[in-house]
């Protein structure tokens, strides 16, 4: 799954650390999910955009497909 965190953890001048604080998980947890490498649990991904301040569609981007 596509994402655009690393676009909108810069617009609200977070780094990877500081998200992963936000959301209780690690910066590595962060980064395999920016790398797409790790694909988030709802409640994640829900946290994630909240904390991005954006709608979950925002931050992740289904593309037909996948699975």
């Amino acid at each position: 799954m596509k994402n655009r965190m690393k676009e909108l953890r810069a617009r609200h001048s977070l780094t990877q650390e500081n998200l992963a604080e936000l959301v209780c998980v690690t910066r590595q947890t962060i980064l395999a999910i920016e790398a797409g490498k790790y694909s988030p649990s709802l409640d994640l991904g829900f946290m994630i955009a909240r904390a991005l301040q954006s709608k979950i569609d925002e931050v992740f981007l289904f593309e037909s497909g996948e699975k």
